[in-house]
């Protein structure tokens, strides 16, 4: 129990109650865990549930009329989501999919509004975090309007740092693995032109492949004009 209460006190949603209120939570949530590849939520399911990624890492996809897998999110540890299908009672538009094995723990709809109209620093937590969600959409629409393959990439880059960068003396390092279909279904563009601007970004030093295919932004990359890109 404590070390179940230890990593949901890691999610951003629920990071600011007090050891007390976060065991009372617990004991409204039920884990379930998902191996890799498996599907937590489909597309268009009705949701009930809010689901927190304890460990492990999701995916959030939606799939074109000709069949291809647009990815739209991709969720660690300590993020969550369903909680939008539960606040306006519509199905969401995408699925939901476990990349790695993980431990998910969900939270009913009635449970979910018990919590936050009876928790006021959970309801500012949630505000804030789709405040910062709505951000990253307007980022993702200007992202995919580029024409340029190597801009699209670069953007997706400077999105993922804003969460997952870690500061190093290198440059910042994208602290989630990525491959080049991960971009590739991130950016809209073919796995080949990932592979393409991927060499190029190496070639030119601003980017680094580091093992377990985490990124390095190399200075390099940080210092060039990237301004336009914003």
């Amino acid at each position: 129990m404590k070390q179940r209460t230890n990593l949901i006190k890691r999610t951003q949603l629920f990071s600011s109650l007090t050891d007390n209120e976060l065991d009372q939570l617990v004991n409204k949530m039920i884990v379930k865990q998902f191996t890799k590849n498996e599907t937590i939520l489909y597309e268009e399911d009705t949701n009930e549930y809010m689901y927190i990624i304890l460990l492990g890492k999701v995916k959030v996809v939606r799939t074109t009329e000709d069949g291809k897998e647009i990815i739209l999110a991709i969720h660690q540890s300590g993020s969550f989501f369903g909680e939008m299908s539960l606040i306006d009672g519509k199905t969401s538009p995408a699925s939901v999919i476990a990349t790695e094995d993980s431990l998910i723990s969900i939270i009913s709809k009635t449970d979910f509004f018990s919590i936050i109209f009876s928790q006021n620093k959970i309801t500012k937590n949630l505000l804030e975090i789709l405040c910062e969600r709505l951000r990253k959409s307007w980022d993702t629409i200007q992202l995919l309007n580029f024409n340029n393959a190597a801009q699209r990439t670069k953007m997706l880059f400077l999105m993922l740092s804003d969460e997952y960068g870690e500061k190093a003396p290198e440059g910042v390092i994208l602290n989630m693995k990525l491959t080049h279909q991960d971009i590739s279904d991130m950016t809209g563009l073919t796995r080949e032109t990932v592979t393409r601007v991927l060499d190029k970004l190496q070639k030119n030093n601003e980017i680094t492949i580091l093992k377990d295919k985490y990124i390095r932004l190399n200075n390099n990359f940080l210092q060039k004009d990237i301004n336009t890109l914003l």
